[in-house]
């Protein structure tokens, strides 16, 4: 007998907005749902809310119900039956350093406990031991999560969901940042759960990242049910093109790009050789927690040049635009030059004339500081602020602010907002320290299309006289006027040349 959850005319408010209302949903054993909506629809919210981590608003007809067959259960029951899985978890275990072993981390989702506070029974290491072989996780068992590759990660976690064996799994963005090995292996993973005749709800923003099987559409738009019906042909490729950068007064015009091989760096005009240099690295290796990422790197930044990185989940884009903005350093006998900062300059120097939006940034600000400081904190270089901005700063944070329509939420905290929300003022923290040098990890990811298209625009404005440097696993996800491309694998970099189809 597996779990159904109801709600009746709910709603949650925090402070004084409502961010979900009057909603009315049922959702039965066997049912596969997509959930989609705008980024601040909700989503989140109400995947929350069916699980339990987010109690309903009082209302007078509000009502919030869980059943085995006939029979109403508690909440308590009900959350042993559910598996809820999201970016803010990922970013848990990395914000506060809980370095579990892949099979401790599996272990406190049979706990339902964040780290592991008790020993694990034999019955319960076999359960451990058989989801690790199901999710393909055998050889990574004594692991660290720190050791790990993102897409290592989001596996893990997927593997913690599942150990249970819960009748429902709600799945927030499920694919965000992963390359296309591991959404195989996560697709896998998935048609066996759905063999099993378990029951999700995926909220997605792109029609790749709906899984097969997946039967039911939901639609929230500004915290209301738009629509609860079935995923048919039509509503499946309304999502795709909504999905494709072809929405209305959104990407209208653009090329979608292809990205050259491998290769020879094809010679560009003599004016591009003759253009400055902005940053030289040379015979750089590239160590993170002791550990090899790139080695003998080459490579040159020059004036007039935008670079798109590409590399599967764990081949270094990260690490590298860390090497870029200051963060990591080459090992000794790697030089990196940055122009107009002499050897000994502080870093602090450059990092104040560098833009960075990344998914590491998105977890460092959980800490408790408004949106209007998060993004004063850009020309900074700073994780929150040390002294109150000055009158000039805030005019330029306000600015930044109403651009972005971050204006209504600018003194809330960064967990108060969606994904998209808080990549948005990530965007605005970057640009409000008026960057030379723009650097970009997944930036689109966790927005909606029409958001991805604003932001492409918005980029291809920006790079008329900033340079651009973004790492992307989706090929359309980057602006137009992409001059060059680099391929992380196997620790070493390959130069390509990023040129453009109509």
């Amino acid at each position: 007998m597996r779990l159904s959850i109801s709600l009746h005319a709910v709603g949650v408010q925090r402070g004084r907005k409502w961010v979900l209302r009057d909603l009315t949903l049922d959702v039965r054993p066997g049912q596969r749902w997509a959930l989609i909506g705008a980024n601040g629809a909700g989503k989140t919210q109400l995947l929350k809310l069916l699980a339990g981590d987010v109690w309903p608003t009082p209302t007078a007809a509000g009502r919030r119900t869980y059943h085995l067959g006939e029979r109403e259960i508690d909440l308590i029951e009900a959350k042993g039956r559910i598996a809820y899985l999201g970016a803010e978890m990922q970013d848990k275990y990395a914000r506060y350093g809980w370095d579990l072993s892949v099979s401790d981390l599996i272990a406190t989702g049979l706990h339902r406990t964040d780290l592991l506070l008790s020993p694990v029974t034999p019955s319960e290491l076999r359960k451990i031991d058989a989801t690790l072989r199901a999710c393909g996780l055998k050889r990574l068992a004594a692991r660290r999560l720190s050791s790990l590759s993102y897409g290592q990660k989001r596996l893990a976690l997927l593997a913690r969901a599942l150990c249970p064996d819960p009748d429902w799994l709600l799945l927030d963005e499920l694919y965000n940042g992963l390359d296309a090995g591991y959404r195989r292996r996560i697709d896998r993973v998935l048609r066996a759960v759905r063999a099993r005749g378990r029951s999700w709800i995926v909220a997605v923003h792109r029609a790749c990242d709906v899984p097969r099987g997946t039967r039911g559409l939901i639609e929230l738009d500004a915290g209301r049910l738009l629509a609860a019906r079935p995923l048919r042909r039509e509503a499946a490729s309304r999502l795709r093109a909504a999905a494709d950068e072809g929405v209305q007064g959104g990407a209208r015009g653009a090329r979608k790009v292809r990205a050259a091989r491998p290769g020879r760096e094809r010679s560009g005009p003599s004016l591009l050789r003759r253009r400055q240099s902005l940053v030289k690295i040379g015979g750089a290796d590239l160590y993170v927690e002791y550990k090899a990422v790139l080695r003998g790197l080459n490579w040159e930044l020059r004036d007039g040049e935008h670079w798109a990185v590409f590399g599967a989940n764990g081949a270094g884009k990260s690490s590298f635009l860390k090497l870029l903005y200051g963060d990591l350093s080459p090992a000794l006998g790697g030089v990196i030059e940055r122009r107009g900062f002499p050897q000994g300059t502080p870093i602090a120097d450059w990092k104040r004339c560098v833009g960075i939006v990344s998914p590491e940034l998105q977890t460092d600000y959980a800490v408790d500081v408004s949106v209007r400081e998060l993004v004063a904190s850009g020309p900074r270089s700073s994780i929150g602020l040390a002294e109150p901005t000055t009158a000039a700063e805030a005019r330029v944070v306000a600015r930044w602010l109403k651009f972005f329509g971050l204006s209504g939420v600018a003194d809330r905290r960064p967990r108060e907002l969606s994904y998209g929300q808080l990549r948005r003022a990530l965007f605005a923290r970057a640009l409000a320290a008026e960057p030379r040098l723009l650097l970009l990890d997944e930036p689109l990811t966790g927005l909606d299309p029409a958001q991805r298209a604003f932001m492409k625009r918005l980029l291809e404005r920006l790079m008329r006289r900033v340079t651009l440097v973004i790492a992307v696993h989706h090929a359309e996800d980057l602006p137009r006027g992409v001059t060059h491309s680099l391929y992380l694998e196997a620790g070493r970099a390959h130069l390509g040349q990023a040129h453009f189809a109509n």
